[in-house]
């Protein structure tokens, strides 16, 4: 029988996790005491930080065993954590300096499954290029099933912040990363389809569900392009731009021939589900990709592509001018 979190003490799982939580390259710069004292110490250079905060909660955003078969790991919950943490820093044009985590974990959790999660942050965190970044400190609690807070800082290095208000009419809508593939992915990790059945590119949409990997360099690289507004795309393409769209006072009008192709990579697993790819493109959330919008002089730009374009008139999305169907995920009311 595997090890359990209710078999050691606080201490004696922190001796295994926080090894594991080391960057391999010695500390960021930014990071002036680490893990182990009541709070952690982070230098402010910028004079302001940036903040956001995400929580994984078992059964709800992730299942253990899905119907396919695939068992979720502690690296891919880790991944996660970081993933979405980072993916906010980066839609506000900066870099994430810090992570802090906060888990609540049932006694009968695996040890291994908690290492692996600590070995899941770390290691999303470096391929996915936050080099700036490392975990400084979190917390331990026990609960009744395993719930994930990760709250992230960031620095915008001088740079002022790029937020949702500031798309104007004329501006073109961009998009750094993928839409729909996380969907695809949790639409198959739901199905009957056997996960070990499963060819290369359907493994790739599952892992694009368990282990999302935002752009990390497109929000500062648009931030210092002059970008007008940007945002993490966590709830679905619809969605997140109706949030952009009213922040903003304008409309938010997608090209409907460019909206076909991105959801090319979907149609096989489409075709296995019965499911249409064009609404995992339009509502599917998860990938975390970023949606941006840039004065039609900088373009191209590089890492982005143009997707639609901006309107006067109220705040509202439409693709070739006409309503989506699919408008994305709301947590509270699916």
């Amino acid at each position: 029988m595997p090890l359990t979190v209710a078999q050691l003490s606080e201490s004696a799982l922190l001796e295994r996790i926080l090894p594991r939580l080391q960057s391999p390259h010695g500390e960021p710069s930014g990071v002036l005491l680490g893990p182990g004292d009541d709070a952690a110490l982070v230098a402010a250079p910028d004079g302001r930080v940036l903040l956001s905060v995400d929580t994984q909660v078992q059964d709800m955003d992730f299942r253990l065993q899905w119907p396919n078969g695939y068992r979720t790991s502690g690296f891919d919950v880790g991944w996660k954590a970081a993933a979405q943490n980072l993916s906010d820093i980066n839609a506000m044009g900066g870099d994430a300096t810090s992570l802090v985590v906060s888990l609540t974990l049932p006694g009968t959790t695996a040890v291994g499954w908690v290492e692996d999660l600590a070995d899941g942050l770390t290691a999303a965190i470096r391929e996915l290029g936050a080099s700036a970044c490392s975990v400084v400190g979190g917390d331990l609690g026990r609960g009744t099933e395993i719930s994930v807070t990760a709250a992230v800082t960031g620095s915008l290095r001088g740079r002022s912040p790029v937020v949702r208000s500031g798309a104007r009419p004329g501006d073109v809508v961009v998009l750094a990363g993928t839409v729909g593939r996380a969907a695809a992915g949790l639409a198959l990790l739901e199905s009957s389809h056997g996960y070990e059945s499963l060819g290369a590119d359907l493994l790739r949409l599952v892992e694009c569900q368990c282990r999302p990997r935002p752009p990390l360099q497109a929000g500062p690289a648009a931030a210092q392009a002059g970008a007008t507004a940007m945002m993490d795309i966590s709830d679905g393409l619809v969605r997140d731009a109706h949030r952009l769209a009213s922040a903003s006072s304008v409309r938010v009008d997608f090209d409907p021939e460019t909206l076909k192709s991105l959801s090319s990579p979907l149609v096989a697993a489409a075709g296995l589900l019965d499911a249409d790819p064009l609404e995992w493109v339009l509502g599917g959330g998860e990938d975390h990709g970023l949606l941006a919008t840039v004065n039609p002089n900088v373009m191209p730009l590089a890492g982005f592509t143009a997707v639609g374009s901006i309107r006067a008139g109220h705040a509202e999305v439409t693709v070739g001018s006409e309503p989506p169907a699919n408008v994305g995920w709301d947590h509270f009311a699916d």
